[in-house]
């Protein structure tokens, strides 16, 4: 997708903070935060959002839920609890095309 901001994330046609990334998955910080942590977990295959989901996507987001948990281990913000968040579509409150997977935690 050329015009899709994730997808040129992805490609590194677009400077992002990155804070982990494999064969499948994206991990950087959201430029507009809303809490003291706020990542985006990013496929690097383009899907536009949960509704366009198939069945052969599962262990990709079996992957995204698994990175989170990952990251936040390691940025120790698990013990104290996160929040993961989808948003699907505009109304749901989606704003780039690409699926992603919201990492929102407060900081004590």
């Amino acid at each position: 997708m050329e015009d899709c901001l994730f997808c040129k994330i992805v490609n590194k046609k677009v400077a992002s903070d990155i804070v982990l990334e494999d064969d499948s998955i994206i991990i950087f910080k959201d430029i507009n935060p809303k809490a003291d942590v706020h990542l985006l977990i990013v496929l690097k295959k383009h899907i536009e959002s949960v509704e366009h989901l198939v069945e052969e996507d599962k262990e990709l987001i079996s992957q995204m839920i698994f990175a989170a948990q990952k990251i936040a281990r390691q940025i120790g913000v698990a013990k104290n609890g996160y929040k993961l968040q989808f948003n699907v579509g505009r109304d749901g409150g989606q704003i780039i095309d690409h699926i992603h997977l919201h990492l929102i935690a407060n900081v004590k």
